[in-house]
């Protein structure tokens, strides 16, 4: 097996279509899928991802702020990208780029319409957030009348979409709770689109939505997590693979004997003689401290193996006692075959967390049968 030269992330293009289809395969025909590229595409490439996902026939994109959007842009990405949290001071942008605002606030819905209006732009659309019981952010039914009243000027903004989002759909004890969720959005849909005399696109499912309430699917769905490999329960998750792979190879090893400790305030004090391997990668990359100590597991040789110690900047040590490795040797942090969930071992995160918390300055290799 080639020796891995420095740590890297491997993203598994092949895995993401399978995924996708995973995904399609739970909905009709016709509705349309929205990918979710925010956080550099839950911390992989959010351009490798975005026209990939282009190139799978998805309807939309999506990313948290403008400056995402403008990444895709500049790739040549032409697909309608949503953008979740816009700021009024890169309106410029927005309109440069042909970006998407999500409209959730009065203050912002006031100010955008103002802005728009002063500069003479008409039929700029928007999507409209509606909160269902999330209580993040969007507009509450009892608001529903003084928004519409903001939008009667039908021709600077234009009311194309509206959405919500899913609080808890991948658990099963909370179904009542998302059954709600659901009725409210399409109670919501109906006032608005009285209101806009035509057919408002809709969307409401995350992943964990569209892996379990049809009922919910309405025109498009959006899906993030899902798309990388992991759902919000066991059942979701056995249905995916991981689009992810953190690699890194062993720098050093080194046998400490009984009562020797290991890695910073000595955290970990050997009972007996074991073999300790140093790994060049540590919380600057995106491992937290808190996976020191044999919270955090990793694999070698299809062997698991303990973080010991505290997890520093950049390195951390793991006990390979009684695996047959040496220098150079690949690892896998977490990944096909080993995942995030394996990884944490004691649930101290989430895979959302783990995945998108991996530094840039790790290297992001691209895997791709389709293109050799």
């Amino acid at each position: 097996m080639e020796k891995l030269q420095e740590t890297r992330l491997e993203i598994d293009l092949n895995a993401l279509r399978f995924n996708f289809q995973v995904l399609k395969s739970h909905l009709k025909p016709e509705t349309k899928i929205m990918g979710v590229v925010k956080a550099f595409a839950y911390g992989t490439d959010s351009v490798v991802i975005g026209k990939a996902l282009q190139d799978l026939g998805v309807s939309y994109l999506a990313v948290a702020y403008i400056e995402e959007g403008i990444r895709l842009r500049k790739s040549g990405i032409d697909l309608p990208v949503l953008i979740f949290y816009p700021q009024l001071e890169e309106l410029p942008q927005l309109l440069e780029y042909k970006l998407t605002p999500s409209v959730y606030s009065f203050n912002f819905l006031r100010s955008l319409h103002q802005n728009l209006k002063t500069q003479g732009v008409k039929d700029f659309p928007i999507h409209l957030k509606i909160n269902t019981g999330m209580n993040r952010l969007g507009f509450d039914p009892p608001q529903f009348e003084e928004v519409k009243q903001s939008l009667s000027d039908r021709e600077t903004l234009k009311l194309t979409g509206i959405f919500s989002h899913l609080a808890a759909a991948g658990m099963a004890e909370e179904r009542d709770f998302t059954l709600d969720q659901i009725q409210r959005f399409k109670t919501a849909v109906t006032s608005f689109e009285e209101y806009a005399h035509e057919h408002l696109l809709t969307h409401l499912c995350n992943s964990s939505g569209i892996l379990n309430f049809a009922e919910a699917e309405m025109d498009m769905v959006r899906a993030g997590i899902g798309l990388y490999g992991y759902g919000n329960n066991a059942e979701e998750h056995f249905k995916l693979k991981p689009v992810v792979s953190l690699k890194t190879p062993i720098a050093q090893l080194r046998w400490i004997k009984k009562g020797e400790s290991v890695g910073y305030d000595r955290k970990y004090v050997a009972q007996e003689s074991r073999h300790i391997a140093t790994l060049p990668l540590g919380y600057a990359d995106g491992i937290s401290r808190q996976y020191g100590n044999n919270n955090g597991i990793v694999k070698i040789k299809d062997q698991t193996a303990p973080i010991v110690g505290n997890v520093c900047m950049d390195t951390l040590m793991v006990d390979v006692t009684g695996i047959d490795c040496e220098v150079g040797d690949d690892v896998l942090i977490f990944g096909r075959g080993h995942s995030a969930l394996e990884f944490d071992k004691n649930s101290l995160s989430i895979p959302y967390e783990l995945i998108t918390r991996i530094s840039q300055r790790v290297s992001r290799i691209i895997l791709d049968d389709q293109n050799g």
